[in-house]
């Protein structure tokens, strides 16, 4: 390896360890507040420093989802394969979980989302 090879080495590693807090990097705001939908419309939306339990229904059953401690998760769903409910911890504007079977989607809402648009 040339010194020229070390010289591209290192400068393409000290490019991609500055460049990470901006890429990949956690973005968005201050999470404010969680956004329920059922099917097409807005079920409920509530802030998150109050702590709750709300129960969601849906063509399949009723989804659960609890708000504390400034985040949002799904504990409770009727889908097959529980993807919603492994999704974890909401907690940054942008997060959504996605109970696809019963038409249940819950999203953190604040002023500076991280994404503007999620495609699947």
């Amino acid at each position: 390896m040339t010194w020229t090879d070390r010289l591209l080495l290192i400068t393409a590693v000290a490019g991609v360890a500055a460049l990470y807090p901006w890429l990949w990097g956690e973005r968005g705001g201050e999470a404010e507040a969680v956004r329920i939908w059922a099917g097409e419309e807005e079920y409920a939306r509530y802030p998150l420093d109050q702590p709750r339990r709300v129960e969601v229904p849906g063509p399949l059953g009723t989804t659960v989802v609890e708000i504390a401690e400034g985040g949002a998760r799904v504990i409770a769903d009727p889908g097959p394969r529980q993807i919603c409910v492994r999704a974890g911890r909401l907690d940054t504007p942008g997060d959504q979980a996605l109970c696809l079977p019963n038409r249940v989607t819950v999203e953190i809402i604040g002023a500076d989302p991280r994404y503007d648009s999620i495609h699947y």
